[in-house]
């Protein structure tokens, strides 16, 4: 049997596990493949790029903050930033205690995603950002947009190491390419 490595474009409001007692929607509602598990996890209500995979290695590669696998969103905060938040994100850590490395953030134009289903409520004005991490402590953009005090309405992680989320529909998935696998398998486990 071939090793499966997928990317798949987690919807709002879907769990990054395969059950649920309280009946929320997981990836078991959209994907119907034996074996696979999740490299890491996606906020509940977050949406965007989720490897899987039946190969552990990539697993633990994809998942360890070891491998410092950058994690790239793109986030709607309400208000309109400023350039001095912006400073901020990049050159303090604003939750000591919890963030560790510095964040590359930058203002963006709007990244044409399909409304969400719920659509964010009209909230007036708001910014996109580009933010990447190298690490992924729970809800750490959420909680980094809000120390700056721009609340998170939506965040959509678009990247993850050397895989993007691309034009990938919500809830569809796809097969990986296997030669971008193959050396992140063969140079990054080596080097850890």
């Amino acid at each position: 049997m071939m090793a499966r490595y997928i990317a798949f474009h987690k919807p709002y409001l879907v769990l990054s596990k395969f059950s649920d007692q309280a009946d929320r929607a997981t990836l078991k509602d959209y994907l119907d493949i034996p074996g696979i598990y999740p490299a890491g996890r996606l906020d509940y209500r977050s949406e965007g790029l989720l490897i899987l995979s039946d190969v552990k290695k990539i697993l633990h590669i994809l998942s360890d903050p070891d491998f410092d696998h950058q994690k790239k969103y793109h986030v709607q905060v309400e208000g309109e930033v400023s350039p001095e938040a912006v400073l901020k994100l990049n050159n303090e850590i604003v939750l000591p205690g919890i963030q560790t490395k510095f964040a590359q953030i930058s203002i963006i134009d709007p990244p044409g995603f399909p409304e969400r289903v719920p659509p964010v409520r009209n909230y007036h004005p708001t910014t996109w950002l580009s933010v990447t991490i190298g690490e992924g402590k729970k809800h750490q953009v959420r909680r980094m947009t809000a120390a700056v005090g721009y609340p998170t309405l939506r965040l959509i992680r678009v990247g993850v190491g050397p895989f993007n989320l691309d034009q990938l529909p919500a809830g569809q998935f796809r097969d990986l390419c296997r030669e971008k696998v193959s050396e992140l398998l063969s140079n990054r486990y080596r080097s850890a």
